[in-house]
């Protein structure tokens, strides 16, 4: 890159007070953008492709991405579980161009190569030509023409895969916290309810951050704290891996104390007990976990998070889509032992989050009112401080610190001014 490196990580603390900076350029510059997929999409990192429950029977397949590197995750006759690179060893055309399905192998349209669910070539018409004539050469190679194959790993019931040969296992990548915290949720076989699918105007970085910042969650959220699902004065805590690069967020609603509140909120916009639901039922659930915890945000780098919210259980995929936008993939869960009750408190709660949800519908506006303010900014950066500015646990919700480590952690890969 051609700008202006920053002040190296304790000049840029010190220098106006101790905290965080960020360069806003890191949402907006392609050269990032491609640094990212080098680094960190294809480089030492694990990424969320599926549930197991998205392809529960042999020949079940589902198309996604990695960074932006199109991905099919199948799987195979044996029962095993395979993410392959989705474009054809032939002259790179997608294989699969459907979200979701069965089949016993995969073809490509253009010229029919074929490959088995664990991305074999396995057919090529014509391979030997016709009447004597074409046909590929005499040491064409079908093994050596297959669809790229990932690594795979599997944690209660959430795929991942990785390009790198050489990144640690899954379960060192995620950690004790990460992997208690999965399990905590997956603790049983689900049952996957539905997907939504929002398209957001801005960086992919600006939602890692959002779910790991538990600051804005009872300011921006009017639904949150005026019904008392999530308010800053709750019982709950900010956590992070040994690494800092994944956060939990969780909180306890039993906590709310509305007098108290009211007191530390003032005159805020987001605290007024006077909104009132027609249907109130939609916040009547049950208590499902034995530790009294009604709200979880796990984010784990680098495109996943996984959620409790009440009743609404859903993993969220991040798909970039160039430097200024990206999808976010909802997909909803329930428990397949769900009584009659249960399934129809989720299918009302659901309403909470994705693109319209009472919750979570202010989150794509407010990536999208940063993004458009930033645009072309080569030097200025944010300032993130609030609990002290430093990637460090915090047993309370008043804290950027899990946002902290999520940038320590990626200028470790990516840089900030050193990336070129």
């Amino acid at each position: 890159m051609t700008d202006t490196a920053l002040p190296d990580e304790n000049t840029s603390r010190t220098a106006n007070g101790t905290g965080r900076r960020v360069p806003y350029r890191v949402f907006t510059d392609p050269e990032y953008h491609a640094r990212e997929q080098e680094k960190i999409f294809q480089g030492e990192a694990w990424s969320f492709v599926a549930l197991e429950a998205e392809v529960p029977e042999a020949g079940d397949f589902k198309s996604t991405f990695i960074g932006e590197t199109p991905v099919i995750v199948t799987r195979a006759a044996d029962g095993a579980v395979h993410v392959v690179v989705n474009r054809c060893a032939h002259r790179g055309a997608l294989v699969c161009r459907e979200l979701r399905g069965n089949r016993p192998n995969l073809e490509c349209v253009y010229h029919q190569w074929a490959y088995d669910l664990a991305g074999n070539l396995i057919g090529v018409p014509f391979r030997r030509g016709l009447k004597g004539q074409g046909g590929m050469p005499g040491d064409f190679d079908m093994k050596q023409h297959g669809l790229k194959q990932l690594r795979v790993g599997i944690v209660g019931g959430l795929v991942f895969a990785s390009f790198s040969q050489s990144v640690v296992p899954l379960n060192d990548f995620l950690g004790p916290l990460v992997v208690e915290h999965i399990k905590r949720i997956m603790h049983k076989p689900i049952k996957v309810l539905g997907d939504q699918r929002q398209y957001v105007h801005g960086n992919w970085k600006l939602y890692a951050e959002n779910t790991r910042d538990p600051y804005h969650a009872s300011l921006l959220h009017l639904f949150h704290n005026t019904f008392g699902l999530y308010r800053s004065t709750q019982t709950g805590k900010s956590l992070m891996d040994s690494e800092k690069r994944h956060s939990l967020l969780y909180s306890i609603a039993a906590s709310n104390d509305d007098a108290a509140d009211k007191q530390a909120y003032g005159d805020s916009r987001t605290f007024d007990t006077e909104f009132k639901l027609q249907d109130m039922s939609l916040l009547k659930g049950r208590q499902e976990f034995d530790d009294g915890i009604t709200l979880v945000i796990l984010a784990v780098f680098p495109n996943l998070v996984l959620q409790q919210i009440q009743n609404t259980l859903a993993v969220r995929q991040i798909v970039p889509k160039g430097q200024e936008a990206f999808e976010l993939v909802w997909t909803h869960f329930g428990y397949a032992d769900d009584d009659a009750e249960m399934q129809a408190i989720r299918r009302k709660q659901t309403n909470l989050i994705g693109p319209a949800g009472l919750i979570s519908m202010e989150d794509g506006e407010a990536v999208e009112i940063v993004q458009n303010a930033i645009v072309g900014e080569q030097q200025a950066t944010s300032f993130i401080a609030m609990g002290g500015g430093r990637a460090e646990d915090a047993d309370h919700l008043v804290t950027e610190g899990a946002i902290v480590g999520f940038w320590d952690s990626y200028e470790k890969l990516v840089g900030f001014g050193t990336a070129r």
